[in-house]
């Protein structure tokens, strides 16, 4: 396969990676071939000794030790400079934290989830509203300034590239409908077109089909990506975009106090123990986890019109994930642990034997039927790509360049969520890597074939109820 045009702009500043895990590992390598960055240009900072082994490999600056709120500023100031990037990609470092450090120094950034400290999910005393996403995200949004140096949130595969996958979709459908055909160019122009098109409910609708050469031990997190991260997102309470046209509030939902205006509620319970049906084109309906994603809510809120607290329009969003078959056995041992993490943790990713990470956006209610869009990446078709990944790592590593790519092409735009930059730029960066793109159309809803082997309490008269979508 012929290698990709440079991905990124020219630069000639340092980056900082903080984060050498799953998906570290996995962009390291792609930065310094295709970035093209040399390794002088790179610090990675990372308190795992397998990871730090991993990067010296690549003759980049290494500091094996974690951040810290104590030690932040003392291994960052000496090695990032107005203009330069931090990238990051760690767990339990507090991502507000790393964004106010780079906002006051003119510095680059950019991450692929918003965390907070470790330990911060659990501190004695956090009601469920304050451990979730939408925290997180008005915390970060609260700090937004004018004219400051760009900070892009939460642009990875998903959340991120799914974004930019949402508008390509609306454009296809207006195509399809005879629309006009382009790029509406503000906000509101967007959640119009969804409108028009009667898009009510959009889902993250992933199903990862990939497959290792050994099954899940008793004991064991199996995944194709961080299992600490995953589980961090499987233990947070369930959230999605709330639409307009939805008629019953879920017995068990809330919203967030004192915030009227709010896109999204909350379930009173785990993502991870929270299941929904959803469909992606190869393995078809399935069974997926509700799990807690800040697309859910930016997505929404991109996506309103009129007043927010009561609104003319706005899509129901959320996740539907269906792992790996380990990961998804994994899940169900974690829910009998209590929700403590298993002793031992494995990723998948040179084991990987075959198989795709099908990961797309799944817009429904439109009169032609729901319409899928997204990558159909396999995991051979990676390798070829970029080594050392798997279709779940280069996914999330086509996202980190094209929102790279972005940050230095307007570096003054301050905090940024991914609905706010273009799309079609980010796109052009990103598609090298993600394999086939395909849109596919279905008639699929949550009540197909319903009811046949026992009777069930559905809503016949709307499909796209959110009642509908969830599994007893």
């Amino acid at each position: 396969m012929p290698k990709p045009p440079a991905a990124l702009p020219a630069f000639r500043g340092h980056l900082v990676m903080v984060g050498c895990g799953a998906v570290g590992q996995a962009t390291l390598p792609v930065l310094l071939r295709d970035g093209p960055l040399s390794p002088r240009q790179v610090t990675v900072i990372d308190p795992q000794q397998a990871a730090c082994a991993y990067a010296r490999k690549a003759e980049v600056e290494v500091l094996c030790q974690g951040i810290t709120a104590d030690n932040l500023n003392t291994l960052l100031a000496p090695r990032l400079r107005a203009g330069d990037v931090l990238l990051n990609l760690s767990v339990d470092v507090a991502s507000l934290a790393l964004v106010e450090w780079c906002q006051a120094r003119d510095v680059l950034y950019l991450d692929t989830c918003t965390e907070p400290w470790a330990g911060g999910f659990l501190a004695p005393g956090l009601d469920v509203s304050a451990r979730s996403n939408f925290a997180l995200r008005a915390a970060m949004l609260a700090r937004r300034r004018p004219d400051m140096p760009t900070a892009v949130l939460t642009h990875g595969a998903n959340p991120g590239l799914v974004s930019h996958f949402v508008k390509q979709a609306l454009l296809n459908l207006a195509a399809d409908a005879g629309l006009p055909g382009s790029a509406p160019p503000t906000r509101e122009g967007w959640a119009e077109l969804a409108e028009r098109l009667n898009v009510r409910v959009i889902h993250i609708a992933e199903h990862d089909l990939q497959r290792g050469a050994r099954h899940k031990a008793v004991g064991e997190f199996v995944n194709t990506w961080s299992s600490e991260a995953f589980v961090d997102e499987a233990t947070q309470p369930a959230e999605l975009g709330w639409g307009s046209h939805e008629r019953q509030f879920p017995p068990d939902g809330a919203r967030h106090a004192g915030q009227p205006d709010a896109p999204a509620i909350y379930l009173q319970r785990p993502g991870g123990g929270t299941r929904v049906r959803s469909w992606t084109p190869t393995g078809g309906p399935m069974h997926g986890f509700l799990v807690t994603h800040a697309e859910a809510i930016s997505i929404a809120a991109y996506l309103t019109l009129g007043d927010p607290a009561a609104p003319r329009y706005r899509p129901t969003v959320h996740y539907a994930y269906h792992p790996c078959n380990d990961a998804v056995l994994s899940l169900h041992e974690l829910a009998a642990r209590q929700w403590r993490l298993q002793p031992n943790q494995r990723l998948l990713r040179d084991e990987i034997e075959s198989g795709i990470d099908e990961l797309g956006v799944l817009l429904m209610g439109p009169p032609g039927g729901a319409y899928w869009y997204g990558s159909q990446l396999s995991c051979d078709e990676a390798r070829r790509i970029a080594p050392a990944n798997s279709a779940t790592t280069l996914q999330v590593v086509a996202g980190v360049l094209g929102g790279l790519a972005w940050a230095l092409k307007h570096p003054r735009e301050g905090i940024v969520e991914p609905e706010e930059m273009d799309f079609a730029e980010v796109l052009a960066v990103a598609r090298p890597y993600l394999g086939p793109m395909t849109g596919v159309t279905t008639d699929w809803t949550p009540l197909a074939d319903r009811g046949w082997l026992f009777e069930e309490s559905v809503d016949r008269s709307d499909p796209w109820q959110f009642t509908n979508f969830r599994v007893d």
